[in-house]
């Protein structure tokens, strides 16, 4: 199958296009810089010049593909507008063929436990934006297509992703980790081959179904905390901050980062069969 793809110069991106193409697919990739079209090209796939903005662009493509993954996400405060428009877009391209759409678990807040897809949504703000363009995506299944929505956990693998971007790379210039609270909220993690495998494996789903990509361990913020600190060399140097210092340091996703959300992924492993790799997840982050 072709597979078009958003986002796919990005961390994510990168990890989807290999996996789809060990499972045989080819990739058509948008890509809105020369950087971006270099990189994908690289790996294999199709250019498809044009940004999210470029809805002719995402119809014609999604038209020409025989499936969809969206990955990508419009930074501003259009984000909302801009991202149901580009999905639209592709999902009237596609008509009865796969749209696999982007969310993630952190709608959900604080979860009391694992939690599954059905949980009510309690987002922080800097994703409470999310939950009515996700209704509005799976609701053209109702109307023929076939939607599904993959919910990745936070992120992690390959010394990239949100734990680098604000913890480890931050820890490094100051020589100390530090989080939120008293660490003992739990973070839902997944690495990013499995959740590449997830989004290949969604191509395959029922029209409508949603899907928490997460892995098997959740540790604390304390446990992540003190595994960062030995990836950097400075083991044990770790300090809490309260959430508003939090804030002035890293802005709204730290609301986010300060959530405790356990999940169980039982739908996608036995609906798709989903088996993300053993992984000792702290041990990866000690060694990132």
């Amino acid at each position: 199958m072709k597979v078009f793809v958003t986002g796919a110069s990005g961390y994510i991106g990168q990890a989807t296009i290999r996996a789809l193409i060990a499972h045989g697919h080819t990739v058509a990739a948008l890509a809105r810089s020369e950087a971006a079209a270099r990189t994908v090209g690289a790996l294999g796939a199709e250019v498809v010049p044009g940004g999210l903005a470029d809805l002719d662009v995402l119809r014609d493509a999604a038209a020409g593909a025989g499936g969809v993954i969206h990955l990508a996400q419009h930074v501003g405060g259009d984000v909302v507008e801009v991202d149901l428009a580009a999905a639209t877009a592709m999902q009237d391209g596609a008509g009865d063929r796969p749209y696999v759409h982007t969310g993630g678990v952190w709608v959900y807040g604080d979860t009391q436990g694992p939690a599954e897809e059905d949980a009510p949504p309690a987002p922080p703000s800097i994703v409470a934006w999310r939950s009515a363009n996700e209704k509005q995506v799976l609701a053209r299944a109702d109307l023929g297509g076939r939607p599904v929505l993959v919910m990745p956990g936070i992120v992690y693998g390959g010394g990239r992703g949100l734990i680098e971007d604000f913890f480890v790379r931050p820890a490094k210039e100051r020589g100390e980790v530090r989080y939120i609270g008293d660490g003992a909220k739990r973070w839902a993690l997944v690495h990013v081959d499995d959740i590449a495998e997830l989004y290949v494996r969604a191509l395959g789903a029922e029209p409508g179904a949603r899907y928490n990509g997460v892995g098997a361990e959740a540790p604390s913020v304390l446990e992540v905390a003190q595994a960062v600190s030995e990836a950097i060399g400075c083991p044990g140097k770790v300090a809490s901050i309260t959430l508003a210092q939090a804030r002035d340091e890293m802005g709204p996703i730290a609301d986010a980062f300060a959530l405790d959300q356990r999940f169980t992924s039982a739908r996608a492993r036995e609906e798709l069969g989903w088996r993300p790799a053993p992984r000792d997840v702290l041990k990866e982050l000690a060694g990132a």
